[in-house]
């Protein structure tokens, strides 16, 4: 029979679009009820009432499929509290209709190419925390672009930028290159100060973003902020 600590691991697998970061660490789950027949009832919490509709129908949908792939899973519902499109969101993912469906003129194609500007962003931000932990571990820039994602760390970060280069349809193959540019081919030697830099900055602004976020949800809902801890530990 499938348990609370099913849905909340799938849950986990759900990133905010923007930040890249999962719906879970976020705090962005208010609630999850699992009934003794394997039903599911997730309520979602956003840190203000006017976070962008997109980005809410995406972590409202997303959320949606991914519990209701888990297996002896049952009925599925999936809400958006206190959102001021919230009513339409919650209506178009329990019926299917999707984005356009209550916001005209936006379809699934305006929404797929908005996840893939900012998987790009993440992946330039990740691939940078990696390639500079390398370098500060001591390897140059030469070692470190001749690596292949075999070569990668066992770390979160590199799982991550794998994951997201195989969403992208980028090479990810362990023979592929450790990191690559934003075409999927290699950066030269002479480029990577330049790329590492902007990385740093893509990097900047989301972690800002984030925290941004979580001080909203702190405000809004007393939610605890873990990253806190980590700062002064």
């Amino acid at each position: 029979m499938i348990g609370r600590a099913q849905v909340l691991a799938a849950l986990a697998a759900v990133h905010d679009p923007e930040l890249d970061e999962p719906i879970t660490t976020l705090g962005f789950v208010g609630s999850c009820v699992v009934s003794a027949s394997g039903d599911v009832d997730v309520h979602l919490r956003l840190p203000t009432s006017q976070c962008a509709p997109n980005f809410a129908y995406l972590m409202v949908a997303d959320a949606r499929d991914a519990v209701t792939a888990l297996p002896e899973v049952g009925e599925v519902t999936v809400v958006l509290d206190e959102h001021y499109t919230g009513d339409e969101i919650n209506g178009a993912v329990a019926a299917g209709s999707g984005f356009a469906g209550v916001f005209p003129g936006e379809g699934a194609g305006e929404l797929d190419a908005l996840r893939e500007l900012f998987q790009r962003k993440a992946l330039l931000a990740r691939q940078g925390r990696v390639c500079q932990a390398l370098m500060n571990g001591g390897a140059d820039a030469a070692a470190v672009l001749a690596l292949r994602v075999a070569d990668l760390p066992d770390s979160a970060e590199a799982t991550r930028c794998v994951q997201l280069r195989r969403e992208l349809g980028l090479p990810h193959g362990p023979d592929a290159p450790a990191l690559i540019a934003g075409d999927g081919g290699t950066i030269p030697v002479k480029d990577l100060r330049m790329w590492l830099r902007r990385a740093s900055l893509v990097g900047l602004s989301l972690e800002s973003n984030g925290g941004l976020c979580r001080s909203l949800l702190r405000v809004r809902y007393g939610v605890h902020d873990p990253t806190e801890e980590r700062a002064f530990a």
